[in-house]
Protein backbone atom coordinates (compact mmCIF):
# COMPACT_ATOMS: atom_id res chain seq x y z
CA UNK A 1 0.00 0.00 0.00
CA UNK A 2 1.15 3.45 -0.75
CA UNK A 3 1.99 6.57 1.19
CA UNK A 4 -0.66 7.88 -0.46
CA UNK A 5 -3.29 6.29 -0.14
CA UNK A 6 -2.18 5.73 3.77
CA UNK A 7 -2.74 9.36 4.13
CA UNK A 8 -6.11 9.46 1.93
CA UNK A 9 -7.57 7.02 4.40
CA UNK A 10 -6.68 8.31 7.35
CA UNK A 11 -7.69 11.85 6.40
CA UNK A 12 -11.31 10.57 5.30
CA UNK A 13 -11.01 9.02 9.02
CA UNK A 14 -10.49 12.17 10.58
CA UNK A 15 -12.84 14.30 8.28
CA UNK A 16 -16.26 11.78 8.85
CA UNK A 17 -15.04 11.50 12.63
CA UNK A 18 -14.80 15.34 12.57
CA UNK A 19 -18.17 15.95 11.21
CA UNK A 20 -19.25 13.35 13.92
CA UNK A 21 -17.83 14.63 16.55
CA UNK A 22 -18.72 18.13 16.29
CA UNK A 23 -22.56 17.88 16.15
CA UNK A 24 -21.98 15.69 19.55
CA UNK A 25 -19.92 18.60 21.03
CA UNK A 26 -22.64 20.90 19.87
CA UNK A 27 -25.12 18.90 21.78
CA UNK A 28 -22.36 19.40 24.79
CA UNK A 29 -22.07 15.38 24.84
CA UNK A 30 -19.69 13.34 27.22
CA UNK A 31 -17.23 12.74 23.88
CA UNK A 32 -16.81 15.72 21.54
CA UNK A 33 -14.94 16.59 18.44
CA UNK A 34 -11.37 14.77 19.45
CA UNK A 35 -12.52 11.66 20.92
CA UNK A 36 -14.88 10.71 17.55
CA UNK A 37 -12.06 11.24 15.62
CA UNK A 38 -9.65 9.51 17.44
CA UNK A 39 -11.81 6.50 17.71
CA UNK A 40 -12.15 6.86 13.67
CA UNK A 41 -8.83 7.37 13.06
CA UNK A 42 -7.78 4.41 15.78
CA UNK A 43 -9.79 1.69 14.15
CA UNK A 44 -8.57 2.88 10.24
CA UNK A 45 -5.56 2.23 11.86
CA UNK A 46 -6.43 -1.29 12.86
CA UNK A 47 -7.41 -1.92 9.42
CA UNK A 48 -4.65 -0.79 8.00
CA UNK A 49 -2.60 -2.76 10.13
CA UNK A 50 -4.59 -6.01 9.77
CA UNK A 51 -4.15 -5.69 6.13
CA UNK A 52 -0.38 -5.04 5.81
CA UNK A 53 -0.11 -8.83 8.07
CA UNK A 54 -2.29 -10.02 5.55
CA UNK A 55 -0.49 -8.82 2.69
CA UNK A 56 3.04 -9.84 4.66
CA UNK A 57 1.65 -13.32 5.18
CA UNK A 58 0.69 -14.15 1.64
CA UNK A 59 4.67 -12.62 0.12
CA UNK A 60 5.68 -14.90 3.23
CA UNK A 61 3.55 -18.13 1.49
CA UNK A 62 4.51 -17.09 -2.06
CA UNK A 63 7.92 -16.81 -1.19
CA UNK A 64 8.20 -20.63 1.05
CA UNK A 65 4.93 -22.58 -0.13
CA UNK A 66 5.34 -24.86 2.71
CA UNK A 67 4.41 -22.49 5.79
CA UNK A 68 0.58 -22.48 3.67
CA UNK A 69 -0.71 -25.21 6.50
CA UNK A 70 1.61 -22.74 9.46
CA UNK A 71 0.55 -19.41 8.64
CA UNK A 72 -2.96 -18.50 9.27
CA UNK A 73 -4.68 -14.70 8.20
CA UNK A 74 -7.92 -13.99 10.35
CA UNK A 75 -9.19 -10.53 8.52
CA UNK A 76 -11.86 -9.85 10.96
CA UNK A 77 -9.73 -10.71 14.75
CA UNK A 78 -8.54 -7.28 15.18
CA UNK A 79 -11.58 -5.07 13.85
CA UNK A 80 -13.34 -7.41 16.32
CA UNK A 81 -11.30 -6.25 19.31
CA UNK A 82 -11.63 -2.91 17.88
CA UNK A 83 -15.04 -2.91 18.01
CA UNK A 84 -15.28 -5.05 21.46
CA UNK A 85 -12.63 -2.26 22.91
CA UNK A 86 -15.25 1.03 22.04
CA UNK A 87 -17.95 -0.65 23.88
CA UNK A 88 -16.32 -0.49 27.38
CA UNK A 89 -15.44 3.41 26.06
CA UNK A 90 -18.84 4.42 25.32
CA UNK A 91 -20.18 2.76 28.65
CA UNK A 92 -17.96 5.31 30.56
CA UNK A 93 -20.21 8.02 28.56
CA UNK A 94 -23.81 6.55 30.03
CA UNK A 95 -24.43 8.51 33.01
CA UNK A 96 -27.52 7.61 35.28
CA UNK A 97 -28.40 9.78 38.22
CA UNK A 98 -31.72 9.57 39.54
CA UNK A 99 -33.76 7.83 37.11
CA UNK A 100 -32.29 9.53 34.27
CA UNK A 101 -29.93 8.49 31.71
CA UNK A 102 -27.95 10.60 29.73
CA UNK A 103 -25.22 9.48 26.97
CA UNK A 104 -26.87 6.50 25.19
CA UNK A 105 -26.58 8.20 21.57
CA UNK A 106 -23.02 9.48 22.25
CA UNK A 107 -22.14 6.19 23.05
CA UNK A 108 -23.93 4.39 19.70
CA UNK A 109 -22.03 7.21 17.71
CA UNK A 110 -18.59 6.34 19.29
CA UNK A 111 -19.38 2.45 18.40
CA UNK A 112 -20.35 3.64 15.11
CA UNK A 113 -17.52 5.67 14.08
CA UNK A 114 -15.40 3.22 15.17
CA UNK A 115 -16.87 0.81 12.23
CA UNK A 116 -16.67 3.64 9.87
CA UNK A 117 -12.89 3.31 10.72
CA UNK A 118 -12.73 0.39 10.42
CA UNK A 119 -14.18 0.60 6.78
CA UNK A 120 -12.48 3.68 5.75
CA UNK A 121 -8.82 1.56 6.64
CA UNK A 122 -10.23 -1.49 4.29
CA UNK A 123 -10.51 0.56 1.80
CA UNK A 124 -14.65 0.63 1.79
CA UNK A 125 -14.86 4.13 0.42
CA UNK A 126 -18.44 4.17 -0.56
CA UNK A 127 -19.56 2.40 2.36
CA UNK A 128 -17.72 4.97 4.80
CA UNK A 129 -19.06 8.11 3.17
CA UNK A 130 -22.47 7.26 2.35
CA UNK A 131 -22.22 5.75 6.28
CA UNK A 132 -21.31 8.76 7.33
CA UNK A 133 -23.32 11.45 5.48
CA UNK A 134 -26.23 8.69 7.28
CA UNK A 135 -25.07 8.92 10.31
CA UNK A 136 -24.91 13.05 11.04
CA UNK A 137 -28.26 13.10 9.42
CA UNK A 138 -29.70 11.09 11.52
CA UNK A 139 -28.26 12.91 14.20
CA UNK A 140 -29.53 16.23 13.31
CA UNK A 141 -32.38 15.93 11.35
CA UNK A 142 -34.00 12.52 12.89
CA UNK A 143 -33.47 14.73 16.30
CA UNK A 144 -36.00 17.22 15.34
CA UNK A 145 -38.40 14.67 14.20
CA UNK A 146 -38.28 13.14 17.17
CA UNK A 147 -38.93 16.02 19.29
CA UNK A 148 -41.75 16.87 17.30
CA UNK A 149 -43.78 13.38 17.20
CA UNK A 150 -41.95 11.09 19.23
CA UNK A 151 -40.96 12.28 22.42
CA UNK A 152 -43.63 13.37 24.95
CA UNK A 153 -44.59 17.06 23.27
CA UNK A 154 -42.45 19.63 24.76
CA UNK A 155 -41.00 17.97 27.35
CA UNK A 156 -37.27 18.31 28.19
CA UNK A 157 -35.07 17.95 30.66
CA UNK A 158 -32.66 20.69 31.75
CA UNK A 159 -29.25 20.01 34.32
CA UNK A 160 -28.34 23.66 36.39
CA UNK A 161 -25.09 23.91 37.94
CA UNK A 162 -26.00 27.29 40.34
CA UNK A 163 -24.13 28.79 43.86
CA UNK A 164 -27.57 29.55 45.71
CA UNK A 165 -30.53 27.32 46.01
CA UNK A 166 -33.04 30.10 46.69
CA UNK A 167 -32.22 32.43 44.13
CA UNK A 168 -32.11 29.52 41.79
CA UNK A 169 -35.77 28.72 42.00
CA UNK A 170 -37.01 32.43 42.34
CA UNK A 171 -35.59 33.43 39.32
CA UNK A 172 -36.43 30.19 37.32
CA UNK A 173 -40.26 30.36 38.88
CA UNK A 174 -40.66 34.24 37.41
CA UNK A 175 -38.69 33.31 33.75
CA UNK A 176 -40.76 30.18 33.44
CA UNK A 177 -44.26 31.77 34.43
CA UNK A 178 -43.15 34.33 32.33
CA UNK A 179 -42.06 32.45 28.97
CA UNK A 180 -45.37 29.86 29.78
CA UNK A 181 -43.17 27.28 30.77
CA UNK A 182 -44.94 24.20 33.29
CA UNK A 183 -42.49 22.63 35.38
CA UNK A 184 -43.16 19.51 36.14
CA UNK A 185 -40.28 18.43 38.22
CA UNK A 186 -37.83 19.28 40.36
CA UNK A 187 -34.41 17.16 41.25
CA UNK A 188 -31.84 18.50 43.48
CA UNK A 189 -28.60 16.45 44.30
CA UNK A 190 -28.42 16.18 47.71
CA UNK A 191 -25.18 14.32 48.25
CA UNK A 192 -22.33 14.97 46.05
CA UNK A 193 -19.80 12.54 45.45
CA UNK A 194 -17.30 15.21 45.14
CA UNK A 195 -17.87 18.89 45.96
CA UNK A 196 -16.89 21.37 43.46
CA UNK A 197 -16.44 25.19 43.44
CA UNK A 198 -16.69 27.80 41.26
CA UNK A 199 -14.74 31.79 42.33
CA UNK A 200 -15.00 29.76 46.09
CA UNK A 201 -18.23 29.36 46.21
CA UNK A 202 -19.89 25.76 46.49
CA UNK A 203 -21.53 24.73 42.96
CA UNK A 204 -25.15 22.98 43.58
CA UNK A 205 -26.95 20.73 41.10
CA UNK A 206 -30.61 20.29 39.72
CA UNK A 207 -32.35 18.84 37.52
CA UNK A 208 -35.88 20.70 36.11
CA UNK A 209 -38.33 18.58 34.12
CA UNK A 210 -40.22 21.35 31.94
CA UNK A 211 -42.94 21.38 28.90
CA UNK A 212 -42.31 23.89 26.54
CA UNK A 213 -44.68 26.03 24.47
CA UNK A 214 -44.66 24.44 20.55
CA UNK A 215 -43.38 27.60 19.96
CA UNK A 216 -40.20 27.51 21.71
CA UNK A 217 -37.09 24.79 22.18
CA UNK A 218 -34.45 23.97 24.73
CA UNK A 219 -31.50 25.71 23.28
CA UNK A 220 -33.04 28.99 23.44
CA UNK A 221 -34.08 28.33 27.03
CA UNK A 222 -30.65 27.52 27.89
CA UNK A 223 -29.00 30.81 26.03
CA UNK A 224 -30.96 32.79 28.59
CA UNK A 225 -31.23 31.37 31.71
CA UNK A 226 -27.13 31.24 31.63
CA UNK A 227 -27.33 35.08 31.57
CA UNK A 228 -27.63 34.58 35.14
CA UNK A 229 -24.85 35.29 37.20
CA UNK A 230 -25.96 32.40 39.72
CA UNK A 231 -26.75 29.88 37.23
CA UNK A 232 -23.25 28.63 36.41
CA UNK A 233 -23.88 26.13 33.87
CA UNK A 234 -27.00 24.61 32.09
CA UNK A 235 -27.43 21.80 29.34
CA UNK A 236 -30.23 19.96 27.88
CA UNK A 237 -30.35 15.92 28.98
CA UNK A 238 -30.03 13.85 26.19
CA UNK A 239 -31.76 10.28 27.15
Amino acid sequence: MSTIEIILRLSLAILIGGAIGYERAFRNSPAGFRTHILVCVGAAIISLIQINMANEAIKMISDRPELAQVIKVDYGRLGAQVISGVGFLGAGTILHTKGSIKGLTTAATLWVVACVGLAIGMGYYEISIFSGVAIVLILVILKRFQNKFISQAGVTKIEIHFLDKKKLLQFLEEYFNYKNILIKNIEFSINEEEDTYFQNEKLHTCLYTIRLPKYMDGTRILNEIILNDNIIKASEIEE
